[in-house]
């Protein structure tokens, strides 16, 4: 249907071979291949603890609840991610309190909207880095230690973003990363939390399979014949399937990264000469992943005729993302009392136009014809 769609996975016959090897070893599920993605994240992040689960929803929702968040406490949170980063705190019987973003340039989380969002009831403060573009993490850093907050980073944008010299993933407590299939590293649906902390490693293991002392795989190989259950757990267990695709995608994300830098500073200079539109995180020194690439439109612009244009053109574009305090599900909870000023006007105007390593530059081209092609015709 799509002439260029909004992303496109990497695999080729790697993956399929990592597949076709597991299915021919006979252990499916969570086991010895597994345990190898764990170590090597691990390694590319430098860190100590890396647990792999079955999506980046669950490695949030583990993640809050390896803190021992729950009912009564907030969790300062962005409203402009994913519903996952607001519902993994609702799990818990926690409440989210949504902080607007910096600015129209910069659409991650404000640090100074946090600090005016810190209560004797808050306990953390949820990240998220948007697009792979790193917050700023100094500053958050900085109100975490003045009011004794915890940082889960949501690094489901930014696998290989760097801050300062250091892995998005390494700046907080407890980082959460998503393995869907539109993300830099895909294997379908999958997970990792990453952290340092032993205790919260080994309580994240635990509940990560039902609570259980010894896995099914530790029993296969004879290490134990039966278990105890000492947590409430879940069945957030990754296969040994789509960690051999996590492995062999692993060792392409740093390629493919770079490649999305080159496209995306291609689109930057052809949309540059284009009026009525402007390109966020235009002034950003730190390394990003480029996940994905928004655009804003001028306000005078009809969005939804401006992305059904594209389309007829064969483009697929989307957007990133409906404010969660706008969603019906959190304005009956929060009864329409929230106001993110720039959250909500950034909303109304973003675009998400297509990101994938193997585009051409011809397809930046054509984008970038296109959208010029539907300015003119506002200036006519």
């Amino acid at each position: 249907m799509w002439k260029i769609p909004l992303f496109e996975t990497s695999f080729d016959k790697m993956e399929i071979e990592a597949v076709h090897n597991v299915i021919y070893s006979g252990w499916l599920t969570m086991g010895d291949i597994t345990k190898e993605f764990e170590n090597r994240f691990a390694e590319f992040l430098g860190i100590k603890h890396v647990i792999a689960v079955t999506n980046g929803t669950a490695a949030l929702h583990l993640a809050n609840k390896s803190l021992n968040i729950g009912k009564g406490d907030e969790i300062i949170c962005p409203s402009l991610t994913f519903v996952a980063g607001a519902n993994s705190i609702y799990y818990t019987g926690a409440m989210p309190v949504f902080a607007d973003i910096e600015s129209q340039d910069n659409l991650c989380i404000s640090p100074t909207d946090i600090e005016r969002k810190v209560n004797y009831r808050t306990k953390a403060i949820q990240v998220m880095h948007y697009g792979g573009y790193p917050c700023d993490m100094d500053k958050i850093n900085d109100i975490a230690q003045k009011y004794k907050l915890y940082i889960i980073e949501d690094c489901a944008h930014a696998p290989g973003s760097e801050y300062n010299g250091k892995k998005c993933g390494t700046l907080g407590d407890i980082a959460c990363f998503s393995f869907f299939s539109n993300k830099n590293m895909a294997t379908g649906e999958g997970g990792i939390v990453a952290t340092n902390n032993d205790e919260i490693a080994k309580k994240i293991r635990l509940m990560r399979s039902h609570g259980m002392t010894t896995l099914t795989w530790d029993r296969a190989r004879g290490h134990a014949f039966s278990y105890d259950v000492v947590e409430l757990g879940f069945n957030y267990r990754i296969d040994d399937l789509r960690s051999a695709i996590g492995l062999v995608q692993l060792n392409k994300l740093q390629t493919n990264n770079k490649k999305r830098e080159q496209l995306v500073k291609l689109y930057r200079i052809k949309l540059d000469e284009l009026n009525y539109c402007t390109i966020p995180f235009s002034n950003v020194l730190s390394i990003s992943s480029y996940h994905i690439f928004p655009i804003l439109l001028d306000r005078k612009i009809n969005r939804s005729e401006f992305m059904e244009y594209l389309k007829k053109r064969g483009i697929q574009t989307s957007i990133h993302y409906p404010p969660i305090h706008k969603f019906d599900y959190y304005c009956r909870i929060f009864k329409n009392n929230y106001i993110l000023s720039i959250t909500e006007d950034v909303a109304k105007r973003l675009v998400t136009l297509p990101l994938y390593p193997n585009m051409k530059t011809e397809d930046i081209y054509y984008i970038c014809e296109v959208i010029n092609e539907f300015l003119k015709n506002l200036e006519v």
